[in-house]
C-alpha cells in the first residue's frame, strides 16, 4: 500500500497528545507495591528437549496480585557463568509455544526469558498462562477489558508481570542481573517500552515496531485491530469516550519512554497500519536518552524489519557496554 501516516521529513518532529496523568508515578508504584507484598517465587524446571546447543528451563513466578505466570528460560548448552540477559516480551493473541522457537538470542551467547502473556495465547504460539482477572462488557480481544478503570484494566496485570519477569529471570543464577535488556514485538515492544518506564537499571531496551503508544492518536488514525477494539467499544458505549481515554493515559507507551534511562533501538515501517509510524515516533521523540536509534523500514507494513530488524538488534546488543561477542563482558 502507499504511505498513510506523517512523511519520514515530519516523524522526527512529531508530539503526541498524550495527557499524562498527574498520579502517573504514584498509580504505578502504588501497583507494582502491591504485587510485591506477594513472594517472587521464582521457579525453573530443567526441561529434556531434543536440542544440542541450548539448555531450556521451564520458567513461573508470581505476577500481578501473585498470579503465576509462565516463561521459557532459554541458555547457550554449557552455561557456567553468568551471562548477559535478554527479557523478551510477545506479540498480540501469542504465547510462549515451544522451546525450539526460541533459540536465536541463546544462540548468540546470551540468557533469553520470555515471558508467557497472561490469557493469549490461542491466536498463535500457544500459552500456558491464564488471567484470573475479570471484566465488565469488553470487545473481542484484549483491549478493552476493564477498560473503564485503569484499576481494572486488562494491561496492569500484564505490564507489572512484565515487570515482575524481569526480576524473576535475573534470580537465576546463570544470569547477570546488571547487564540486561528487555526487547519485544508490536505488542511485546509496547510491553518493553513499560518495562524500561519502570525498571531503572536495565542495559538497554530494543522495542520493535511497538503498539500501546499515542492512543490518541492511534485510535483515530488506523482502522486496523487491535486498536479498533477500543473504536468497536466506543461505538457502542457512547458515554465512556472521556473515561476510556483517562483510563488509557496510565497506559500509553509515550509516557513510559519519557521515564526511560537506558540506550535504546527503536523500528518503525513507514506502511505499517497496525501500528502507524506517528505513534512509533511519539514514543522514540519522547525518549530523554541520547543513545538511542530507530531503524526505518520505508516499504514495509507491520512485519516490519523482519530477519533485517533481527540481525540490527543483534548488531546493537554486542556494541552494549557487557554484551560483547557471544554474551562476554566486553
Amino acid at each position: 500500500m502507499a504511505l498513510f501516516d506523517l512523511s519520514l521529513d515530519k516523524l522526527p518532529g512529531y508530539r503526541s497528545a498524550s495527557v499524562e496523568p498527574e498520579d502517573f508515578d504514584a498509580f504505578w508504584s502504588r501497583t507494582l507495591a502491591e504485587t510485591r507484598a506477594h513472594p517472587l517465587d521464582a521457579r525453573f524446571a530443567r526441561v529434556d528437549v531434543p536440542l544440542t546447543t541450548v539448555e531450556v528451563y521451564d520458567a513461573s513466578f508470581s505476577g500481578f496480585g501473585g498470579d503465576r505466570i509462565r516463561g521459557w528460560l532459554v541458555l547457550p548448552a554449557g552455561t557456567t557463568e553468568p551471562l548477559p540477559l535478554v527479557v523478551e516480551f510477545l506479540g498480540y493473541g501469542g504465547g510462549r509455544g515451544l522451546p525450539h522457537t526460541h533459540l536465536l538470542t541463546a544462540s548468540a551467547g546470551y540468557a533469553h526469558f520470555v515471558m508467557d502473556t497472561r490469557g493469549q495465547g490461542a491466536g498463535w504460539g500457544g500459552g500456558d498462562t491464564p488471567d484470573p482477572g475479570g471484566s465488565g462488557p469488553a470487545v473481542p480481544g484484549y483491549m478493552t477489558r476493564g477498560i473503564d478503570d485503569p484499576d481494572a484494566y486488562y494491561y496492569r496485570r500484564v505490564f507489572t508481570d512484565a515487570v515482575r519477569a524481569v526480576e524473576a529471570a535475573r534470580s537465576h543464577p546463570l544470569t547477570d542481573a546488571s547487564r540486561t535488556v528487555a526487547t519485544g514485538t508490536s505488542q511485546g515492544g509496547g510491553i518493553t517500552l513499560a518495562v524500561g518506564g519502570l525498571v531503572p537499571d536495565l542495559a538497554g531496551i530494543a522495542p520493535n515496531v511497538p503498539f500501546l503508544c499515542d492512543f490518541p492518536r492511534a485510535t483515530t488514525l488506523t482502522n486496523k485491530h487491535p486498536y479498533r477494539e477500543i473504536g468497536a467499544y466506543l461505538n457502542v458505549f457512547r458515554d465512556r469516550v472521556a473515561a476510556v481515554r483517562s483510563t488509557l493515559a496510565y497506559f500509553d507507551g509515550v509516557h513510559f519512554a519519557a521515564r526511560g534511562t537506558a540506550p535504546a533501538l527503536f523500528s518503525t515501517a513507514l506502511e505499517d497500519e497496525v501500528c502507524p509510524p506517528s505513534t512509533v515516533y511519539a514514543a522514540f521523540n519522547a525518549y530523554p536518552v541520547a543513545e538511542k536509534d530507530i531503524k526505518v523500514y520505508e516499504f514495509n507494513g507491520h512485519e516490519g524489519g523482519g530477519t533485517h530488524q533481527e540481525a540490527a538488534r543483534l548488531a546493537w546488543l554486542r556494541g552494549l557496554e557487557g554484551f560483547g561477542p557471544g554474551g562476554r563482558a566486553a
